[in-house]
């Protein structure tokens, strides 16, 4: 049977291994899925043996995205421009590597949410993998400007500074700024921090909101709760990362499998999982 897993630090609150399952079952594809916890200090050796041991491909979460990436013979042109892989496939021939995090941050903002994203304000916060694989989609979706708001506002100008040609093609505004410089009444917020997984504040001021913004969270359940709340007490529409991990979950799937299935009723089950816990 062919394996792939969930590989990261942490992992275990992973809901990847029920979306694949579900996927599997609803294209009648035969495989398995689990978790791989990695140690900090050895994701390439980790992956190596799980490689070594028939596995076929891999998701891969914080804090390895850029590990990934470099771990890949082949890069699809969204892990090129990220230079950050969340997705691996063990080909013979040498390892591949995608991005599906901005797809599937796109497909969920625009399909599910229903918010086209065609001129639009965006402030991302973060510089890390997770932001680099999700500016260069909301580039190509249209977004009028886009911020990368970051701790170190060095790193969120080399992530820009690597989009600046395609930014040029698009006519959009994309620029770094400091935290406490972002902006204000932006109308997409999106957290693509760590953040929320640690348990802390949100870290940019409430100005960055207006009334009906878009205020996203790439994690969910608990761990997003306090982002959720910020944006609600600020008249903002607070939107978890559920979303988002299921159609970047089936653009993987697409990768590994050559097939995408459809998302509705596997968002809808992991909600409904989810609520029940």
């Amino acid at each position: 049977m062919d394996r792939y897993v969930v590989a990261g630090n942490p992992v275990e609150h992973s809901q990847s291994p029920f979306i694949h399952a579900m996927f599997a079952k609803a294209t009648g594809q035969v495989m398995a899925y689990g978790r791989l916890l990695c140690p900090l200090d050895g994701f390439e050796a980790t992956i190596l043996r799980f490689a070594d041991e028939g596995g076929r491909g891999c998701n891969v979460t914080v804090p390895f995205k850029f590990d990934a990436c470099q771990l890949a013979r082949r890069h699809t042109e969204r892990a090129d421009l990220a230079r950050a892989a969340n997705v691996l496939r063990f080909d013979a021939d040498g390892w591949a590597g995608d991005n599906t995090d901005g797809a599937g941050l796109v497909g969920d903002i625009q399909g599910n949410a229903g918010v086209r994203l065609a001129g639009t304000r965006v402030l991302l916060i973060g510089a890390g993998g997770a932001a680099a694989g999700v500016l260069g989609p909301l580039i190509h979706a249209g977004a009028a400007q886009v911020v990368v708001a970051n701790r170190s506002v060095q790193r969120a100008a080399a992530l820009v500074s690597r989009h600046a040609a395609l930014a040029r093609q698009t006519g959009a505004d994309v620029h770094a700024a400091e935290l406490s410089e972002a902006g204000d009444a932006f109308d997409v917020v999106i957290n693509a921090t760590a953040a929320s997984l640690q348990g802390a504040d949100v870290p940019v001021a409430s100005a960055v909101l207006r009334e009906g913004t878009l205020a996203l969270d790439m994690m969910y359940g608990p761990a997003a709760q306090g982002f959720l709340d910020w944006a609600t007490r600020h008249g903002a529409v607070g939107r978890d990362g559920l979303g988002m991990l299921v159609e970047q979950a089936a653009e993987a799937f697409a990768f590994w499998r050559g097939l995408r299935p459809q998302t509705a009723a596997v968002l809808a089950a992991l909600r409904d999982k989810l609520t029940a816990q």
